[in-house]
């Protein structure tokens, strides 16, 4: 009878608070539509990892399904980079290849991931911790995930929760932060359309292959996160292979994703998340975003002191990595101070630099802090 009561009788409030923290992420997945792939198997991952002596977790001998997967998914970093191949099968790199010098924008909107690990460091965390809470600005939560679990595992939890947030938040941070930097004239400059070439095939396939080996060798720890990422595109630009590109995009990434979720959920243990330090990495991440904005917007001003054409800076915003929200956000504030305003493109093709961007600045971090 004891045995039968031992889930009950185990009931702490600390569970409790983590059931409806699981379940407001549930309730955030499905009725507010924030990243619901992700953040919905976290939300169930997370309640079934706060039932007292849950079978779902390692339990003394019993290793359960959700630790298993985490120890063969997670901590071997293999989920993360099959998504890297996934994103690569779904992105057009076209628009940055018609833009090249937008590729800029990729690397200034990183730095919010740097002034946060600075700031993580003065409130106390080692430099290790910092690196792991900073990366949430990159605004891609595979990297995240790679760089906490090489360097912090006992905050991955927040950490994946804070990066997936607040790429779903994208529309809510970013505007506030581009109208303080910008005036309503620098926010209605228009970017001429007209001038971008076609890109051939060719330069779409040899792009995914220079990347990754001019990367790798510069920065020989990032080859696995930029080379799954640029194997994905040279599957999309390749044109022979649509059955595995298509399979990329679609059953691999909702599978590894449906999983990649339920395992993060299951780090997401009382004793962990339920500590101070958890409140100051949300903070953290949303300085992290807001910074990154920043970065973008205001390296986009500092050029348009020096060009006789003007580049709108609101596209500097998009250089982060939340592909390809940012974009949307901004093309849509430019519609709305100018209807005749299309700055799709543009930005599009800094945000996809913020893809490339937010990997090689992971890639740095792991080669960096020891």
């Amino acid at each position: 009878m004891e045995a039968l009561l031992s889930g009950i009788l185990g009931l702490t409030w600390q569970h409790l608070v983590m059931f409806a923290i699981g379940g407001t992420l549930i309730w955030l997945a499905i009725r507010k539509n924030y990243e619901p792939a992700l953040l919905l198997p976290i939300g169930f991952g997370a309640i079934l990892a706060n039932i007292p002596l849950s079978g779902a977790i390692a339990q003394g001998a019993d290793h359960g399904i959700l630790t298993t997967l985490f120890d063969h998914g997670i901590r071997n970093d293999l989920f993360p980079l099959l998504i890297f191949v996934a994103i690569g099968a779904m992105i057009d790199f076209t628009p940055l290849l018609q833009s090249p010098k937008l590729l800029l924008f990729g690397a200034a909107a990183q730095f919010g991931i740097f002034f946060t690990m600075c700031l993580a460091t003065v409130v106390g965390f080692d430099l290790r911790e910092a690196a792991s809470i900073g990366i949430i600005g990159a605004a891609d939560g595979p990297t995240s995930i790679v760089v906490a679990n090489r360097f912090a595992p006992h905050l991955l939890g927040p950490i994946t929760v804070a990066a997936y947030s607040y790429m779903s938040l994208v529309p809510i941070i970013q505007p506030p932060v581009i109208r303080l930097l910008t005036s309503r004239r620098e926010r209605r400059i228009r970017m001429d359309n007209h001038q971008l070439a076609p890109v051939s095939q060719r330069t779409r396939i040899l792009f995914p292959i220079m990347v990754a080996v001019v990367s790798s060798i510069i920065v020989p720890s990032a080859a696995a996160l930029i080379g799954m990422l640029m194997f994905g595109n040279l599957l999309r630009e390749s044109r022979v292979v649509d059955r595995l590109s298509k399979g990329a995009q679609n059953e691999l990434a909702n599978i590894v994703t449906l999983l990649l979720g339920i395992c993060i959920g299951s780090v997401m243990t009382a004793d962990q998340f339920l500590q101070p330090t958890t409140l100051i990495i949300l903070g953290m991440g949303v300085i992290a975003f807001v910074f990154d904005t920043a970065g973008g917007v205001l390296f986009a001003k500092f050029l348009n002191l020096f060009l006789k054409h003007k580049i709108n800076p609101m596209i500097g915003a998009c250089g982060i990595s939340a592909f390809p929200m940012s974009g949307r956000v901004v093309y849509k504030m430019g519609l709305e101070e100018d209807p005749h305003n299309h700055l799709l493109m543009h930005a599009i093709s800094c945000n996809v630099g913020g893809q490339l961007g937010s990997v090689i600045a992971g890639g740095l971090i792991l080669a960096l802090v020891l």
